[in-house]
């Protein structure tokens, strides 16, 4: 009996335990993404959420769905079993690279959340920690990098290149054979048109149309888009 026990173990999946960073707006929406994963029937548990000064609306709107607070983050991260994996749900991509370092060095791993509803193509790849938000649509030959969110309703067009610590806000179109560099973000219902290379450290405003290169660390407002 006792050997019928070890075999039968083996293949009891191992549930994932997940740490979500940030209890603000988009942390409750990686909240969200999770919790569809789980209603799915992903192997998921959801371990709390960390943040160094969470407001009191967003502790009562964790409370109000039963997920733990669990304090501050380096706090959490000098005593965390390192098995749990992280989330980090922050908007700024600069300071979402800073507590992605912090979790990296001290052992911790990413986990990368799709939801059961967005649509994905053919050849997808995604680095880990990444966001895919219900209702994206990701086209064929897709590549995302390391930690990069993609809002609700955002369409990324095919053979599209995203690369690390980018973030693209709700409903924003990145057209077919984009490349977007590092620690760029594109704001809600912008549009990128197709074959353009928005590069590092970028914003794109809000209803932005972007209809040619935009160079490093340019914030590019209006339609057509304009930067100084």
């Amino acid at each position: 009996m006792p050997r019928c026990r070890r075999s039968l173990a083996r293949w009891i999946p191992q549930m994932t335990s997940v740490v979500i960073v940030g209890a603000s707006g988009f942390g409750r929406e990686t909240l969200d993404v999770l919790e569809a994963m789980i209603a799915a029937g992903s192997d998921v548990e959801i371990a709390g959420v960390l943040d160094d000064g969470p407001s009191n609306i967003n502790l009562e709107r964790l409370a109000d769905r039963g997920i733990s607070y669990l304090g501050r983050i380096d706090d959490w991260i000098a005593h965390a079993d390192v098995s749990v994996q992280y989330l980090v749900a922050i908007g700024n991509p600069v300071i979402r690279q800073m507590l992605c370092a912090k979790f990296d060095l001290a052992g911790f791993e990413p986990f990368t959340a799709i939801h059961p509803t967005a649509i994905i193509g053919s050849r997808f790849v995604t680095g880990a920690g990444s966001v895919v938000c219900s209702g994206a649509v990701i086209s064929t030959n897709v590549q995302l990098g390391k930690h990069v969110h993609v809002n609700p309703v955002a369409t990324i067009g095919h053979d599209s290149i995203l690369q690390d610590y980018v973030s693209i806000n709700p409903a924003s179109v990145i057209s077919g054979e984009v490349l977007v560099e590092s620690y760029t973000l594109v704001g809600a219902k912008s549009i990128v048109l197709q074959g353009l290379t928005i590069s590092e450290k970028c914003t794109i405003g809000a209803g932005a149309v972007v209809t040619k290169n935009v160079p490093s660390s340019k914030v590019a407002v209006g339609v057509p888009a304009r930067w100084s």
